[in-house]
């Protein structure tokens, strides 16, 4: 097979599934074909002209497959046919930033996000993932695709928010939005011992998921201003840390406000616009707050660890995949997941191949590359 289907970002509000050529590994190079993917937030805002990429590139970013073909100097450590998931950030491993320890960062300000950013992602039928001894990451066994295709993205960037917020045990945290990455931030929150955790979110449904993953206080904004009550809860204080994983100016200002002095804002929003702090909330300036931001951790050991997470059922992603589409009803998802229509919470996409299911898996059967 020399084409494959996949779905091509044509500009504002245009997505286009096309033929193209299917890629071919260089030395350190794999490619892995797709079984299941997603549809992230950070995929809205590309396809809104919010975060700009060129014209021409297969979106998506969080790819769950099987080895399919391997450059030179990898057969040592992996098999075609084995199964594996890629982080949504592709470090090298070499640059100046991935050995100071911002593997996000490699190359330049946010350069380890390649897929669906800086090359083809994973909307597709085969994917190519560069740097491949250093991102891919072999699925144990017994796990299936929907348990663990959250990690490469969601589940990292929610946890990350609550490990940069240096949450302790004890500290009371306040996750504002309950979307997929708030509701792992509250899981985050809840891996790392907070005792208080208060969820934030406009929709009733999310909140009761976020009550599933650990908050013990849910707050809809449609009630009223949720900083009030967050002070009466914290004793006038305000909260140790507030996580912000939306991505505008009154969600940010919000967990700003809800901060006590010497507290942490931890943002994982993806912002466009003009951000402001709010000088009463900064407590002109002087009141010993850290504002950290914090893109998806990845990398081979990163994905390790978090399947680890799962394969010792210390947590249960499945709950937030909502709703299936194939790659060819990719405008008809898109829709519903940018809508957020029918309770959706995520969103997977498979380009074709039948899923196996929880039995199969469970059995431990072996997926065939020519499926």
């Amino acid at each position: 097979m020399k084409s494959m289907k996949a779905v091509v970002f044509k500009g504002k509000d245009r997505l286009s599934v096309e033929d193209v050529p299917k890629p071919r590994p260089r030395a350190g190079e794999a490619v892995i074909r797709i079984t299941t993917t997603t549809i992230c937030g950070t995929d809205v805002h590309i396809v809104r002209g919010e975060y700009p990429v060129k014209p021409g590139l297969i979106l998506g970013h969080e790819p769950v497959g099987v080895i399919e073909e391997l450059g030179d100097g990898l057969a040592d450590l992996y098999s075609v046919g084995e199964r594996v998931i890629v982080g949504a950030i592709t470090p090298c491993g070499q640059c100046f930033y991935c050995l100071n320890g911002s593997h996000s960062q490699c190359g330049g300000a946010l350069g380890g996000w390649k897929f669906g950013n800086t090359i083809n992602g994973a909307w597709a039928e085969y994917l190519l993932v560069p740097d491949a001894k250093a991102n891919l990451a072999p699925i144990p066994r017994g796990l299936s695709d929907e348990e663990v295709v959250l990690c490469p993205d969601i589940f990292s960037t929610g946890l990350s928010g609550a490990e940069s917020g240096h949450i302790k045990v004890g500290d009371s945290v306040a996750v504002f939005a309950q979307g997929p990455i708030g509701l792992c931030a509250t899981l985050g929150a809840t891996l790392k011992g907070a005792s208080l955790i208060i969820g934030i979110d406009s929709m009733s449904s999310r909140l009761e998921v976020a009550r599933r993953f650990g908050a013990t206080v849910t707050l809809n904004t449609r009630d009223g201003d949720p900083v009030a009550e967050i002070k009466r809860l914290t004793q006038g204080r305000g909260v140790d840390v507030a996580i912000e994983a939306l991505g505008r100016q009154e969600t940010f200002e919000n967990a700003l406000r809800a901060i006590r002095p010497g507290g942490t804002l931890s943002s994982l929003g993806v912002y466009s616009g003009k951000l402001v702090a709010p000088y009463q909330a900064l407590y002109a300036g002087l009141g010993d707050q850290t504002i950290v931001t914090t893109l998806c951790p990845g990398g081979k050991e990163r994905m390790r660890r978090l399947m680890a997470m799962i394969e010792h059922r210390r947590v249960d992603l499945s709950p937030l995949i909502t709703h299936h589409f194939t790659l060819d009803d990719i405008e008809s998802a898109f829709d519903l997941f940018s809508h957020q229509r029918d309770g959706v919470l995520k969103v997977a996409l498979h380009p074709g191949a039948p899923l196996k299911t929880r039995a199969e898996t469970m059995a431990g059967v072996r997926v065939d590359q020519e499926c």
